[in-house]
């Protein structure tokens, strides 16, 4: 049966029903989500302008999905891609990612998340290269933890909404200046999460001194699992406390939070290649179990 693919800027609601479950057989059968938060959150809430979504299809049946941004003139475009385990092998992710490939107009890099096999072999024979790594830790909340040590001058609270978002983005902002998505982010990135079931003010720790926000551990439930897991959503620290052992505390205060929730195992993403935060999870009991790659077609 030919295999043929559609491109839309926005999907109906049944095609929007259709991804989601196909996402969900592909990370049953690979013990990895195929799709980014990002991603997820744009099929619910509908993309960017400028972004599309390429379905295919074999016969009636979605076969895969690839979801690109809108494209960014220095870097090219970014997106997601996934193929449904039914109709692996049988060349859709390839007509898939070639279809990817003329809509970005060849500068174009992916995610694979697990590192799948499928997804090498798919990336060496269409000349894509790896180019970033970040990996998925994780540790149990049982495990005792470092007491919590603030640079003298700094406290904790909770983040208010409705007042404290301009703070967070510019500290978000300067904390991951270099940084490829986070530091990116805008209001409308932020609010929208505001709105999600698992958001909780309590869990999103700021560190202020003199009521000028100085860092921030947002933490995040996943109770969707047959087990809730934590995580570690993001830390980030003003570039003008870094040093201090601000984001050591900041972490330690997160996790202290989720224990205290009855949690048993908590998880994180961290980039391979920024070794001081890897050290920092490291020396509190997180390790390694699996990795997403970044591919880039030249």
């Amino acid at each position: 049966m030919t295999v043929r693919v559609k491109i839309r800027e926005r999907l109906a609601d049944h095609e929007v029903t259709d991804v989601i479950a196909l996402a969900g057989a592909a990370a049953e059968a690979d013990s990895a989500q195929p799709l980014n938060e990002h991603v997820m959150l744009r099929l619910r809430h509908g993309g960017d302008p400028g972004s599309r979504a390429l379905l295919a299809y074999n016969g009636d049946a979605l076969a895969g999905f690839a979801h690109l941004d809108p494209p960014d003139p220095d870097d090219g475009t970014a997106g997601e891609l996934v193929v449904h385990p039914a109709h692996r092998r049988r060349g859709a992710g390839r007509l898939l990612l070639e279809s990817a490939l003329a809509e970005s107009g060849g500068r174009l890099r992916l995610w694979a998340h697990g590192d799948h096999p499928g997804a090498v072999r798919l990336a060496a024979a269409t000349g894509f290269t790896r180019v970033r790594s970040l990996w998925r830790m994780r540790r149990p909340l049982a495990a005792p933890l470092p007491p919590v040590v603030l640079p003298d001058g700094v406290r904790l609270r909770a983040f208010e909404p409705g007042a404290d978002e301009d703070a967070w983005l510019a500290v978000n902002a300067r904390a991951f200046a270099h940084h490829p998505e986070q530091g990116a982010w805008t209001a409308d990135d932020l609010l929208v999460r505001e709105r999600e079931p698992w958001f909780d003010p309590a869990g999103f720790i700021l560190a202020v001194r003199d009521d000028r926000l100085s860092g921030f551990h947002w933490t995040k439930v996943h109770d969707e699992e047959a087990e809730p897991i934590g995580e570690v959503y993001v830390v980030g620290v003003d570039p003008s406390e870094q040093g201090g052992g601000l984001g050591q505390a900041l972490t330690i205060a997160g996790l202290e939070h989720l224990r205290s929730q009855g949690l048993a195992q908590v998880i994180l993403y961290v980039d391979e290649d920024n070794p001081s935060a890897v050290r920092l999870y490291e020396r509190l009991g997180f390790t390694r179990f699996a990795i997403d790659v970044m591919y880039r077609h030249p």
